[in-house]
């Protein structure tokens, strides 16, 4: 087992919600750095920006509800010299706020960190107008956005805290579910850098966010199968990781995407349209296609749209079919 895998992550997997890491990140933040601000939009509960608050309430900023107005707000503050971690749902934050952050912070090239909550399917009950699965590609396509899907908490501290020090825009998204500690403590985060959690011959597959989760299971379960499957953590989708991708088409031949978001614009389109101009290989993809969610829990969301560790052992032997008529 890699030393990045949490120990217990196929016996007895702990879960934390992603979004609790924006207000663990940030208060830690704080207290080393007081040009640590924090603004969000009457959710400050929801995205854990009440714990920010709650130690430094003369640098936290609730705007109500008045999201566009919020993200121009932290604009100035970082004209001042401030760091602001900006938070609310992801669908008012890259839907609601994309004048905003496509002027005055991409192409402003300002020090504000996006930090969006309650993304994906996973929002579960709160239904269609809540469940952003699209935001992963409005930002990315956005020039000078950097943009990062952690897979747990652990990883979401690691992110929210590196990104204090690189100036420039931020794009971080996060979750309302729990979901499983994947990473372990002395796993690193490096902007840019995926993280191989398994090592593989006959197949990639590229995940991020819950599906990493979801990969690891798989690639377990095709093992049984004498399927070799390699597992990249692609945190950061924007700088994408062009050497581990090149090494895994190179070693393996074929790859696999798996995302909590639509397949296009997403993960798995920046995968493949990585692969068609630097090396073909057979891609399958793992995601929501041309449709929205539908309210209901979350469990039963993901089993209903196929982002489960059966659909990618599935794509895994369809891929695997493509790669030997390759």
């Amino acid at each position: 087992m890699s030393r990045y895998l949490d120990k217990e992550i196929f016996t007895a997997p702990k879960s934390k919600p992603t979004r609790d890491a924006f207000g663990l990140a940030t208060a830690a933040m704080g207290e080393k750095d007081d040009r640590v601000v924090v603004f969000t939009a009457d959710v400050s509960g929801s995205v854990r920006a009440d714990w920010f608050a709650a130690k430094f309430p003369e640098r936290f900023y609730n705007m109500g509800i008045s999201e566009q107005n919020m993200v121009a707000a932290a604009v100035g503050m970082s004209l001042e010299g401030f760091i602001p971690y900006v938070s609310t749902f992801g669908v008012f934050l890259t839907g609601r706020c994309y004048d905003q952050v496509r002027m005055l912070v991409s192409y402003s090239k300002t020090n504000v960190k996006l930090v969006a909550t309650h993304t994906g399917i996973t929002v579960g009950e709160d239904g269609v107008s809540h469940q952003m699965i699209e935001d992963v590609s409005l930002m990315h396509v956005i020039p000078n956005m950097r943009v990062i899907v952690p897979c747990d908490t652990r990883e979401a501290i690691r992110a929210l805290t590196a990104i204090k020090d690189i100036d420039g825009p931020f794009y971080v998204r996060l979750g309302r579910q729990n979901t499983p500690l994947v990473t372990s403590e002395e796993a690193p985060f490096e902007l840019g850098k995926a993280l191989m959690l398994q090592d593989g011959d006959d197949v990639t597959v590229i995940a991020n966010g819950i599906l990493v989760y979801e990969a690891l299971l798989a690639a377990r379960n095709l093992a049984e199968e004498n399927i070799s499957v390699r597992v990249l953590n692609m945190h950061t989708v924007k700088p994408l990781d062009h050497d581990a991708l090149l090494s895994a088409a190179h070693e393996t031949g074929a790859f696999v995407t798996a995302e909590e978001h639509l397949c296009a614009g997403g993960l798995g389109s920046v995968v493949a349209n990585w692969s068609c101009t630097h090396f073909p290989v057979p891609v399958e993809m793992i995601g929501m296609k041309d449709q929205y969610g539908q309210s209901g829990p979350a469990d039963q969301l993901l089993d209903h749209y196929h982002l489960r560790s059966p659909d990618i052992v599935n794509a895994v032997r369809n891929v695997l079919k493509r790669k030997k008529t390759v």
